[in-house]
């Protein structure tokens, strides 16, 4: 019942979701020229066929640093190795989710770098004990699937994903572990990072909690 009542609800929420009846997801360029080449979208699909939502397919590249990252309301980074954002990159990221924007970023195959260079930016940007840990009895955690668990592989792990709160709602979600799902992403595998076996599944449910909020 509780899974019938979500459905109906994106369903009615999709038009003030997207103006063209496609809920659009951005694949964001930053620093120079860094962006996933592994990040899966089968998630997308999945919200699809789970909630009646008419998501992209696939997603679209958009440049941290231009302004057509505002014409959408979902978008992922990540990556491998360390960063810095311009500050016109920060100046957009900041905009975009304090104005209704939602990010979801993942360290490919649990970049140490990468993840020290992330928390850098999100401390320079929304303070030093911006990124929190989410507990596992967030909503975000059963908008679509009931997630009891972070696996790697078939095991529970230690893992934790962490957010950035603005007005009483998550608007970025992090995890330091592997969310590309690279068993669905062609060409691509975590390489030896502690990637999350129910990452499509996670996915899933912070996309319809990021159109929901």
């Amino acid at each position: 019942m509780k899974q019938l009542i979500i459905i109906l609800f994106l369903v009615m929420a999709l038009p003030l979701i997207a103006k063209e009846g496609v809920v659009q997801c951005g694949n964001l360029i930053y620093a120079g020229t860094k962006t996933s080449r592994c990040f899966s979208d089968e998630f997308l699909s999945t919200v699809q066929q789970r909630t009646g939502i008419n998501t992209s397919r696939s997603f679209r590249a958009v440049r941290m640093d231009n302004d057509e990252l505002f014409r959408f309301p979902f978008v992922v980074m990540t990556g491998e190795g360390n960063f810095t954002l311009t500050a016109k990159e920060r100046e957009n990221l900041k905009k975009f989710v304090e104005g209704g924007g939602f990010l979801l970023a993942s360290a490919g195959c649990s970049s140490a770098e990468w993840d020290r260079a992330f928390r850098r930016e999100m401390s320079a940007l929304f303070g030093e004990q911006s990124l929190q840990p989410i507990a596992m009895s967030h909503p975000v955690f059963s908008t679509v699937f009931p997630i009891t668990a972070l696996q790697a592989g078939a095991r529970p792990t230690a893992g934790h994903l962490e957010g950035v709160t603005h007005n009483g709602k998550l608007v970025i979600i992090y995890s330091a572990d592997g969310l590309n799902d690279s068993a669905n992403s062609r060409n691509c595998c975590c390489c030896g990072g502690s990637e999350l076996g129910n990452a499509r599944q996670i996915n899933a449910n912070i996309l319809a909690y990021a159109l929901l909020r």
